[in-house]
């Protein structure tokens, strides 16, 4: 498989994503947002929460469910880039939702499996990062 191809993948579902939150009620604020402290594929504003979307997405569930790829490193680095986030918006009293968006795209199909996991875990905004 060519190197490229994961990338592409990735983008294809990560704009699915974004598709499918602006069908549930959310307006987008950013993609693709990175800092010191990590990434965030999506962050979207729904009924004043602040939403931060994890998008994992695979071509098939041979090697498990993508949801499953965002371990504890991962949400960690997500809670910490989330939190940086919301201090530099001025947004550190907002509702904070970290979601994770589970997308199988086997190739040759048009559309996606898109399985969404709201809250799918707590923050760990614990401690003084500032």
């Amino acid at each position: 498989m060519p190197r490229y191809l994961p990338h592409f993948l990735g983008d294809r579902g990560e704009r699915a994503a974004v598709r499918f939150l602006k069908k549930q009620g959310c307006r987008i604020l950013q993609r693709q947002h990175r800092n010191a402290y990590g990434e965030i594929d999506i962050i979207a504003e729904q009924r004043g929460t602040i939403v931060f979307v994890e998008v994992k997405t695979r071509s098939s569930e041979d090697g498990g469910s993508p949801w499953e790829a965002v371990d504890r490193k991962r949400r960690d680095r997500m809670s910490r880039a989330a939190l940086c986030w919301l201090k530099k918006h001025r947004r550190l009293e907002s509702p904070v939702r970290l979601d994770v968006i589970s997308i199988v795209w086997e190739p040759g199909n048009k559309q996606p499996l898109i399985t969404h996991y709201p809250a799918a875990f707590d923050s760990n905004f614990t401690g003084q990062m500032f």
